[in-house]
């Protein structure tokens, strides 16, 4: 037996990683609430970014901020689950993990309102 073919991988196919992704992206969006929320969100935030004249930097950071909350959201998701397969029982450890990782994601999503509060209350008329 050839050691080296042992671990060697077959190329992957491009299209098949997309449709694994997107598999990925419709469990979380029927399993998981507040990502559903959190993409509300960042739509609404994307239409007010096109709908004032923003600059190039605004939605440079408005976008990165976006992508931030709903990547940990996605993060802190795949920890849960992970957690609940590695011990279904009811566990005070795992309860502290999940807590402090739901943490990170409020704590990015109260940054990123923050942020977008910043950058796009000066274009609302109604607090000029």
């Amino acid at each position: 037996m050839n050691f080296n073919n042992q671990f060697e991988k077959k190329p992957k196919n491009l299209k098949r990683s997309f449709k694994t992704a997107f598999k990925g992206f419709h469990q979380v969006l029927i399993q998981e609430p507040a990502f559903k929320y959190m993409l509300a969100a960042a739509f609404l935030v994307i239409i007010f970014m096109f709908y004032f004249p923003t600059s190039r930097a605004e939605k440079a950071v408005l976008l990165t901020m976006i992508f931030t909350v709903l990547g940990l959201e996605l993060i802190n998701s795949v920890f849960e689950r992970f957690l609940d397969f590695l011990r279904p029982e009811k566990d005070e450890r795992v309860r502290k993990i999940k807590d402090v990782m739901s943490a990170i994601v409020l704590l990015s999503s109260l940054g990123a309102a923050l942020i977008g509060l910043v950058v796009l209350l000066p274009y609302l008329k109604i607090f000029q």
